[in-house]
């Protein structure tokens, strides 16, 4: 049974803690963080990044419908409140799930069984060919190209620039979204802001943060995290530095 990573985001203690305790009799549910605020639940995501959140809306400072606006589809959110009249805002964000408090186990367990499955579902998509053919607008100018003239997606808030030999342009479209439409064998999660190309990558330097500086064919010099340096490495099958 694959683990499911979680985070809680709640100001209440007594919520985050009943949640607790109802997730902890899903074996395969691992709750790895826990956040009182947006603020601090953005930094959390961003640190951890797991496969979804439990969301308060009503909190000091920003709510948590502001907090899924910024994440667009970074992450599952399943919404959970005492205002059920928030349900419409919540599913035009693309929100997985709506619980409303207090939380019924039987609703929790359906819910987890739509994340589960919307998970697998991801993991069992097949890459796009390299000959994929894109139209992209370039200034004023529309192009076709194929997938493979892209050497790196960056992401620009809610979307993403692309990198070609005709140079840059824009996908309306989120890195997770992109990643989960791409080869593995041709393309790389370089870090939570940067796809590089695989073969795109001229040469690699140990970096200041333990991580790699990889420099592409077009010139620019990207940074590979840690976590994903080590995997990296095991995908070419490098010995460790």
């Amino acid at each position: 049974m694959t683990t499911i990573k979680v985070i809680i985001v709640d100001d209440e203690r007594l919520a985050r803690n009943e949640l607790k305790r109802l997730l902890s009799k899903h074996t395969n549910i691992e709750i790895i963080d826990e956040a009182k605020n947006a603020d601090e639940a953005a930094i959390k995501i961003k640190e951890h990044t797991p496969d979804a959140i439990f969301l308060d809306i009503h909190m000091p400072g920003s709510t948590g419908l502001e907090l899924a606006e910024s994440l667009g589809d970074d992450v599952n959110i399943i919404f959970c409140t005492a205002y059920d009249q928030f349900a419409v805002d919540a599913f035009s964000l693309n929100a997985m799930d709506y619980l409303v408090k207090p939380v019924n186990p039987q609703r929790l367990a359906e819910s987890l069984i739509k994340l589960e499955t919307r998970l697998e579902q991801a993991k069992k998509q097949t890459g796009l060919p390299d000959d994929h053919k894109l139209m992209v607008k370039y200034g004023e100018t529309m192009r076709i190209i194929p997938l493979s003239d892209i050497i790196r997606f960056e992401s620009i808030g809610n979307h993403a620039a692309i990198y070609t030999p005709h140079g840059k342009a824009f996908l309306h479209s989120s890195l997770n979204k992109i990643e989960a439409k791409l080869d593995t064998n041709h393309y790389f999660r370089a870090s939570r802001s940067d796809i590089i190309r695989l073969d795109a990558i001229e040469s690699m330097e140990q970096a200041i943060s333990y991580g790699l500086e990889a420099k592409l064919t077009n010139g620019q010099t990207i940074e590979i995290s840690r976590r994903q340096a080590t995997k990296l490495k095991q995908l070419l099958e490098f010995t460790q530095l």
